[in-house]
């Protein structure tokens, strides 16, 4: 109804309904609001708890060298005791875990939980880039609350720097590359079969940086008997190697001849191969 000159006049029947469907959208989306708010376990219009929910300001995309450890922290607060926390891996909806105990029979698997505290971490030692994908951290509330993860495991390899060759006397200067920090374990040089040490001229320096792990392999006063394959070897990466000749003065290095002859052959028996065959064929007898 609506006023009109100091009296009451009915509303239009099509205006009336528009009100009353809007009336109803609005209840409708504001009780979707408050699900969704319980949801989490929080009213946010009044600060009240109400049950468990997610504590925010944790890394949901996850980056890990492979054969490295990697870790998804979620963080759940106000769990009570009926609440339980799990695991579950997306890509086959496999529970790995509920609480404590773990379902997956591969044992790199393992929840951390600290007492009293709000962590609840699966834990994934010696990632492989299988492991990459989606991971959802579930508390079983009525209904069920879940945050999603992703895992990505990129492959861990490592890489030589270096001349392919050294004059007899000088320095052997070769610098392996691993793209990961914190490498797990050691880095370990060899001379084909040979594991080399620290002692005597061999100098071995592995650093930590930002952009990942160099360790750097110095031999002095090279001769003849330094030569052969180099291979850089962490135990967390994939290893690489490095062909190195140490030459005499004057001499040039063997690779070189071997390369220089091989396609210097190669070009001469493409180019005269054509030639003979027509001049064979142009020769009286050969027709």
């Amino acid at each position: 109804m609506r006023l009109k000159g100091g009296t009451i006049q009915a509303l239009p029947n099509s205006l009336c309904h528009g009100i009353r469907l809007g009336f109803l959208l609005l209840v409708t989306v504001s009780g979707n609001w408050a699900t969704q708010d319980a949801e989490v376990g929080q009213d946010i219009s009044s600060g009240r708890i109400t049950g468990p929910y997610f504590l925010p300001g944790v890394p949901r995309d996850v980056v890990a060298a492979e054969g490295q450890t990697a870790y998804l922290h979620c963080r759940v607060a106000h769990i009570g005791d009926v609440a339980r926390v799990s695991w579950i891996r997306q890509r086959d909806l496999h529970v790995i875990s509920a609480g404590f105990v773990v379902f997956a029979s591969d044992q790199r698997y393992r929840v951390i939980h600290p007492a009293t505290s709000d962590n609840w971490t699966l834990q994934i030692k010696y990632a492989q880039q299988r492991d990459s994908g989606a991971y959802e951290c579930q508390v079983n509330t009525e209904p069920k609350i879940s945050m999603a993860f992703y895992l990505t495991v990129v492959e861990s390899r490592a890489s030589i720097q270096g001349p392919g060759y050294v004059k007899a006397g000088s320095t052997i200067n070769l610098t392996c590359i691993i793209n990961q920090v914190n490498v797990e374990g050691l880095v370990y040089w060899y001379r084909d079969q040979e594991i080399l040490d620290y002692e005597g001229p061999v100098s071995i320096l592995t650093q930590e940086a930002a952009e990942g792990t160099t360790s750097r392999l110095t031999i002095r006063n090279a001769t003849p008997r330094d030569s052969g394959n180099y291979t850089c070897w962490p135990t967390s990466a994939r290893p690489t190697s490095v062909l190195i000749n140490v030459v005499l003065e004057g001499e040039q290095p063997a690779a070189m001849q071997t390369g220089v002859g091989s396609r210097t052959c190669s070009t001469t028996h493409l180019l005269w191969m054509p030639l003979l065959s027509l001049t064979l064929a142009l020769l009286p007898g050969h027709r």
